[in-house]
């Protein structure tokens, strides 16, 4: 029997992804293990494996396809002893784009009864869009009440509309304050509106702004959506606040000049590992979560969720966006290692090399835009994170010690916080205890 070979879920979060090579074609023979396609996601491109053994009787998506759903059946496997021509004109022809989950069922199923005729017809009712406001029990928005009811609910400090009235027509009456005094006959408070959302601007008002001719459009590929919809649900749904506190880094400057000196050679005479400031703020972040462990945490409406480890996400700019790799267990690791590690992470990052396992999870992360000159920024937090820290270039400022004026090399950063999860005083602790390891290297050694 025919093998179908589908789409594969590379991650837990994705839906659809773009075939982008086939690296077997038609006719040649698979085993298991063999890697017969890529597939690009939002972040990255991942080899596809097969898992039965047999010949590619048909390629029903063809490389270069773009948004191929999860699940779809992309190629056809006929297995040991199977006729190969058979199983090829068998396989179903597959639509560029995955189709809508009823007729993908139907497809499935060309032998079931066509559905009713009037199902189609059927379409949703309208919604108004403003509610009117609620009718008491008259009938009416408005609150019905004799004027010694008023002055007693008034005097009891409690909301006429709250009142369950039992007088002519739903009027709230003396009697029902009274018994609302006591609690019986009062109505639960009315849940606040929510805070209304203000409508963002069509594609068509937006390029309505402009002269025709005076642009041109890009295609947002699947990471620019993708960071457009986390980004955007971070910003609306995770209180934000912002802890800066500015880092001596003298101390760390000289250490790192002199660990980079010492640093053994390979055959070819070059240093083994070069230490960047980015992998003391790592190492830093990591040892500051351990020392305040009600930070590591994720936001959950379950519960919360305490990491026992600190795996610090490392945001890595690439074409077309960003990707934020984790150094896992960070607080266990040296600072060569953490260095070492890096490197690799972002080489094969602007490859779009990653696997899923090396840039998802992770309890915090770290955005650093000091090399381009940037002193200072805030930076949004990426769920399931309930911080981020932003770090700004290193540069010498005039500072006050012991009443004389000097020049000291300073690093501004900033620590996002999820207000959930992390409140201003915890959150204090945790940005001061990065500050006394960021300046004080020696103790993350201890």
């Amino acid at each position: 029997m025919p093998i179908n070979i589908l789409m594969p879920a590379l991650s837990p979060t994705m839906e659809k992804g773009n075939l982008a090579k086939w690296l077997k074609k038609e006719g040649d023979k698979v085993k298991s293990g063999d890697v017969i396609a890529e597939i690009e996601t939002d972040k990255a491109t991942m080899e596809v494996e097969a898992v039965d053994e047999g010949t590619i009787a048909k390629i029903l998506i063809p490389e270069g396809t773009q948004d191929v759903a999860v699940n779809d059946v992309i190629a056809v496997l006929a297995g040991d002893g199977e006729d190969v021509k058979s199983a090829g004109a068998a396989a179903p022809s597959a639509p560029l784009k995955a189709a809508p989950a009823p007729q993908a069922a139907a497809a499935a199923k060309p032998s079931a009864p066509p559905p009713p005729a009037v199902a189609p017809a059927a379409k949703p009712v309208p919604q108004a869009t403003a509610a009117p406001a609620p009718a008491g029990p008259n009938g009416h928005a408005r609150v019905f009440s004799s004027p010694l009811a008023r002055r007693l609910a008034k005097a009891a400090g409690i909301e006429l509309g709250r009142i369950t009235g039992t007088g002519p027509h739903g009027r709230v009456i003396a009697r029902d304050v009274e018994e609302a005094k006591s609690g019986r006959g009062l109505k639960a408070p009315a849940a606040p509106a929510a805070p209304a959302i203000a409508p963002t601007m069509s594609d068509k008002q937006i390029l309505a702004l402009f002269e025709p001719g005076s642009y041109e459009i890009v295609p947002h590929d699947g990471m620019r959506r993708t960071i457009a919809q986390r980004l955007t649900a971070a910003a609306q749904t995770i209180p934000h606040f912002y802890l800066t506190i500015d880092c001596d880094i003298g101390k760390l400057l000289a250490a790192r000049e002199e660990i980079n000196a010492a640093a053994p050679k390979d055959k070819e005479k070059k240093p083994l590992y070069k230490l960047s400031v980015n992998d003391f703020v790592i190492k830093a972040m990591a040892i500051a979560l351990q020392r305040i462990p009600n930070c590591n945490v994720s936001w959950t409406e379950s519960g919360m969720v305490k990491h026992k480890h600190s795996d610090i996400g490392v945001a890595v700019a690439m074409p077309g966006g960003l990707i934020t790799p984790i150094i896992r267990k960070a607080e266990t690791k040296t600072l060569s290692t953490i260095s070492t590690e890096m490197k690799d992470f972002a080489a094969r990052a602007r490859a779009r090399k990653l696997k899923p396992d090396e840039y998802q999870g992770g309890t915090t992360a770290i955005s650093n835009l000091g090399m381009y000159g940037i002193n200072h920024f805030t930076a949004v937090i990426n769920p399931p994170h309930a911080s981020i820290l932003a770090v700004g270039t290193s540069e010498e400022r005039a500072v006050v010690r012991n009443g004389k004026i000097e020049a000291a090399h300073m690093m501004s950063v900033t620590l996002s916080c999820d207000h959930r999860a992390i409140d201003g005083a915890l959150g204090a602790e945790l940005i001061g205890a990065f500050k006394m390891l960021i300046e004080n290297p020696v103790m993350m050694m201890v």
